[in-house]
């Protein structure tokens, strides 16, 4: 006896289908808009000599940070990203991760305070997010590819969809942690929404949406391997190409790349978040 088989492939397929014939004027638009970004920021990291790029990120990695450890890591990392190679594939990562981490932020902040002042919304969200947070980072590859092909602005795509949950859970759950004092001092003295929001509700929710962007960077770091699948470039390109080639060497440097621009990232939106906690 045959069982009945739901067709959920085949709806998903019908409905990717569906917005790639529909829509495919938006999602040109929106690959010629980020090539364009890519293009602009490689250009303006690669026009200068590497040595020159390597000092600008440390000052700003000092600037940022306030700790002489963090800056002279950014220096001693980047120059051996330099020696081994590596920079022309570790400035297409640092694009990509600029602007995936930017729209991924301009998607999930708003739709976090948006959450955190709708429970409706809330209630919605919260079960696309856990699917979102569960579902195999692979699987962001498969839509990616009829809607904006192979290439750098596939990859952002699917590191964009991969790396916003954080975003919005945590600016949701920044705002929501607002002691309730201080939302009734303000409606007390009169405050219209917006005022509680943008002078209460956001500046001390500061330092968890700074943990929350913190996070997303680290996602979008880690996709950038999975989407060197789909002809992202850069230094999961270079781990790509040495699985290929089976060199394990090659390879090796290439994460190491990897590791470091995280452990610098990281470090440096640590000391962002909690400089930002502390001055509350």
């Amino acid at each position: 006896m045959d069982i009945y088989r739901l067709p959920v492939g085949e709806v998903i397929e019908s409905g990717i289908d569906f917005f790639v014939e529909h829509f495919s004027f938006a999602t040109q638009a929106f690959s010629r808009f980020t090539e364009t970004g890519i293009d602009m920021i490689i250009s303006a990291l690669m026009y200068p000599p590497p040595w020159v790029d390597i000092l600008i990120f440390t000052a700003l990695a000092w600037f940022l940070s306030k700790r002489i450890g963090i800056a002279a890591f950014t220096l001693l990392g980047l120059l051996l990203i330099w020696n081994m190679d590596l920079w022309a594939p570790t400035v297409s990562t640092i694009a990509l991760i600029l602007i995936a981490t930017l729209l991924a932020i301009l998607i999930g902040v708003p739709l976090g305070i948006f959450a955190a002042l709708s429970q409706v919304f809330f209630r919605i969200i919260t079960p696309i997010l856990d699917l979102m947070q569960t579902m195999p980072a692979f699987v962001y590859l498969i839509p990616a590819i009829p809607f904006f092909g192979l290439g750098p602005v596939g990859a952002i795509f699917s590191t964009v969809i991969f790396s916003v949950p954080p975003a919005i859970r945590l600016t949701s759950l920044g705002i929501r942690q607002v002691p309730l004092e201080l939302i009734e001092a303000a409606d007390a003295f009169g405050s219209s929404i917006s005022q509680k929001l943008f002078k209460v509700q956001l500046p001390i929710a500061t330092p968890t949406i700074m943990a929350g962007i913190n996070q997303t960077i680290m996602l979008a770091l880690s996709m950038v391997v999975i989407a060197a699948m789909i002809g992202a470039k850069g230094l999961g390109g270079e781990v790509w190409k040495a699985i290929q080639r089976l060199e394990a060497g090659r390879g090796f440097e290439a994460g190491i790349g990897i590791v470091i621009v995280a452990i610098i990232l990281d470090r440096v939106m640590q000391q962002v978040g909690g400089r930002t906690k502390a001055s509350q």
